[in-house]
C-alpha cells in the first residue's frame, strides 16, 4: 500500500502539509478480484491527516452553501425532502466539482498511486472526468435518502460502460450510515429492460430479481480505505441512522479508448489526463 510523508507547503485548511506520495501497484490477483467481482478495497490507501483535512474543507464549503451543491430534495429518492423549500431542503447530498474546489484534491486525483492502479486497470492513458461524480458526498444523519440499486453506467454516455470510480472513505462506513452496498460481479450480467424501473433501477418488487438481491454484500469501510469500482456494477447504499454526517471523496476515469458521447451530459466539462 502507499504511504504518505508529509511535508509543509500548502496554506489554508491543509496549511504546513502536502502529501508526497509513493509509487503503489496492484498485484496480480487483486487485478483478477476487481475483473471478477467489479470492485476491490484498498485499505489504509490515504492516511488519517488527509482525510481529517478533506473533511474540514468539506464542512467549510457547506458552511458557506459553496455551489455546485446537489441537494437530497434534487434526487427525489425515498426519504428526500420533496423540494428544496420543504422541511429538510437545505440538506446537501454531495459537492460537485471536488476537482476544482482544492489544488490537494487535484492532485490526490491525478498523481500516484492512484494514478499508477488506475493504469494498471485501464491501460497507459487514462483521464479524470469532471462530468461524473468529481464530488465529496456528504450523507448526512437528517433526511438522507435510500439510494436504490443502479449502475452508474444508466445515465454516463460513453462508448463503452467501462468506466472506474475511486471512492476514499474520510471517515468510517457502515450500513448504520449508508456504506455502499454492492452485487458482486454484476457488471458482468445482462440485465432486461423489464427488471429495471423507468429510472434505471433495479425492481425490488419482481421475482426475477430476487435471487440477484440475495447476493447483496455490504462494503464497510474505515477512514483512509479506497474503493474502486466498475461503472456498471449494481449498488445501492441506505439511510445514514446516526447523529453524524458521512464523508467521501469519489472521482470517475475511463480509458482513452473509450471517449463520451459528443453532446451529451458526459461531455459537459473537460476531462483532465492522468500523464
Amino acid at each position: 500500500m502507499p504511504c504518505y510523508i508529509i511535508r509543509p507547503r500548502c496554506k489554508g485548511i491543509f496549511s504546513g502539509y502536502i502529501l508526497e506520495l509513493v509509487i503503489a501497484m496492484l498485484k496480480s490477483e487483486q487485478i483478477r478480484e476487481f475483473k471478477e467481482k467489479g470492485y476491490l478495497v484498498l485499505p489504509g490507501f490515504s492516511g488519517e491527516s488527509f482525510c481529517e483535512s478533506v473533511v474540514a474543507l468539506a464542512k467549510s464549503e457547506l458552511q458557506r452553501q459553496a455551489m455546485p451543491i446537489e441537494f437530497e430534495a434534487d434526487t427525489q429518492y425515498p426519504g428526500a425532502p420533496l423540494s428544496r423549500t420543504a422541511e429538510g431542503g437545505a440538506t446537501a447530498r454531495r459537492l460537485l466539482m471536488a476537482s476544482q474546489r482544492h489544488p490537494i484534491l487535484l492532485d490526490w486525483a491525478t498523481a500516484d498511486p492512484l494514478k499508477g492502479i488506475l493504469h494498471q486497470l485501464l491501460g497507459t492513458d487514462v483521464l479524470l472526468s469532471q462530468a461524473h461524480h468529481n464530488c465529496i458526498m456528504t450523507k448526512q444523519p437528517a433526511f438522507s435518502s435510500v439510494t436504490g440499486w443502479h449502475r452508474d453506467s444508466r445515465y454516463w454516455n460513453f462508448a463503452r460502460p467501462d468506466l472506474i470510480s475511486a471512492w476514499l472513505a474520510l471517515g468510517d462506513e457502515q450500513k448504520e450510515n449508508g456504506c455502499l452496498l454492492v452485487l458482486p460481479g454484476s457488471h458482468h450480467w445482462a440485465i432486461a429492460a423489464d427488471q429495471l424501473d423507468e429510472r434505471q433501477f433495479l425492481r425490488a418488487d419482481l421475482a426475477k430479481n430476487t435471487s440477484l438481491l440475495d447476493q447483496t454484500t455490504p462494503v464497510p469501510l474505515k477512514q483512509g480505505d479506497l474503493l474502486l469500482f466498475h461503472s456498471n456494477l449494481f449498488h445501492a447504499a441506505g439511510r445514514n441512522i446516526t447523529d453524524k454526517t458521512k464523508f467521501s471523496m469519489v472521482f470517475t476515469y475511463r480509458s482513452g479508448d473509450n471517449p463520451p458521447k459528443p453532446n451529451s451530459r458526459s461531455t459537459s466539462q473537460a476531462e483532465i489526463p492522468l500523464l
